[in-house]
């Protein structure tokens, strides 16, 4: 039987690579001053890697499951190992349709698949701390940047960006294909499973196993899916204009606000992890509605600040939840919906990810250039979380009085 730890570390080698998306706006600078493009132009690549990492998880997530997490995490490997390539050769020829197609086509495609593929095999690894489980692999993703920055920082200034983009993709191939190669799903009745025990705090829920086909068709399903948006729009509206909205409003430095953004790379990460351990004692349904309570003050409460310790508190809370809401999903659908199809159900979940990739900074900017300010997006923001908690609260009662219908039957 493979090692359930080493399975882990497997599913945070693949997220460790995948997430090097979100160091792009290094590259960002560079890019627009040596290929001639704008930063509209240049900022279109990430969100149509965004996009197709959405589409991808969502539309390829039976596929995951049908073929398991081996062949899936080799097909990512693929699709992003040619991503990368070809974003080199497109920087090459400084060709912008090749960078979309590349970069945000195809390397989409991989992200989208490397990041379902690791999830639903950990969670059936770790029936007893499914929120742990699942945070350990996108803790991963949400760390990337923090290597991945520098890192590329440091290549392109040496050797060019074609250069960092050949480096950086041999690197994630063999990465990546270890990682894959040794992921494999638990065996139908692991003895380690069944006998481990389990904490007296922390309970695994009784579900019916859903395929995607039923958990699609049930309204649990669509609750999930705008709370998730919801929260993805407004963290990730807030984290595209973090840098100089902290300038503009409070006043920083520009290298204050660089240093802050470094921070909240280290609080996402940091975020996803704890809060999906927390969960594993609080309960997804009472993790949502904290994280929604929490984002409704501090969205306010940012919209009212001029102090920069101030702004700093509220911005990493905000990510912190953020982060939170990506790692405490995948193992609230477990929970919901079972493990079965897992992975295509979290696919079709991460469809809202897609969507949010665009709709957030496209919100965001819109208000900010209509009204030049800041402050009406936050309160705009603040008010779809009043919405988020009041679907997460009605989710929480109707699912809890499900839940013990169940065990009160199963003891009866």
């Amino acid at each position: 039987m493979k090692n359930r730890w080493l399975i882990a570390l497997s599913a945070v080698g693949i997220h460790i690579c995948i997430g090097s998306v979100y160091a792009w706006s290094v590259l960002t600078k560079p890019i627009m001053e040596q290929m001639g493009f704008s930063l509209q132009e240049t900022t279109w690549t990430f969100s149509l890697a965004i996009l197709f990492l959405g589409l991808s998880a969502g539309f390829l997530g039976t596929f995951v499951e049908k073929h398991g997490p081996r062949v899936s995490g080799l097909t990512a490997t693929t699709f992003f190992g040619i991503g990368m390539f070809g974003t080199a050769l497109a920087l090459y020829l400084h060709n912008l349709v090749l960078l979309y197609i590349c970069y945000g086509v195809i390397g989409g495609i991989g992200l989208g698949i490397g990041y379902i593929t690791p999830v639903s095999t950990l969670v059936k690894y770790f029936p007893e701390k499914r929120g742990f489980a699942t945070g350990l692999a996108i803790m991963g993703f949400g760390f990337a940047s923090l290597v991945a920055g520098p890192l590329m920082q440091l290549l392109t200034a040496n050797f060019g960006l074609v250069t960092n983009f050949l480096i950086l993709g041999c690197a994630y191939v063999v990465i990546m294909s270890a990682s894959s190669l040794y992921l494999a799903p638990p065996p139908k009745q692991p003895a380690k499973l069944n006998t481990a025990k389990v904490s007296t705090t922390t309970k695994v829920p009784i579900v019916r196993q859903y395929t995607v086909g039923e958990a699609t068709r049930d309204w649990k399903f669509y609750a999930l899916w705008w709370v998730f948006f919801t929260n993805i729009t407004c963290g990730i509206g807030l984290l595209a204009v973090a840098s100089p909205m902290a300038q503009e409003v409070v006043k920083m430095s520009p290298l204050a606000a660089a240093s802050m953004v470094g921070v909240i790379g280290l609080i996402n990460g940091f975020g996803r992890i704890a809060w999906s351990t927390i969960s594993d004692y609080l309960g997804r349904r009472n993790t949502y509605v904290l994280f929604f309570l929490i984002e409704i003050f501090a969205f306010y409460a940012l919209a009212n600040t001029t102090e920069a310790f101030l702004f700093q508190v509220l911005v990493l809370i905000i990510v912190s939840c953020y982060g939170g809401g990506f790692s405490c999903m995948p193992a609230y659908l477990s929970d919901l919906f079972g493990t079965k199809q897992l992975s295509a159900i979290h696919g079709r979940i991460l469809t809202a990810w897609g969507m949010a990739g665009i709709a957030g900074p496209l919100l965001l900017s819109f208000i900010r250039e209509t009204t030049q300010s800041y402050a009406l997006c936050l309160y705009v923001f603040s008010g779809l979380f009043i919405i988020s908690l009041i679907i997460a609260i009605i989710l929480k009662v109707k699912t809890s009085r499900k839940e013990k219908l169940i065990s009160n039957n199963m003891m009866a």
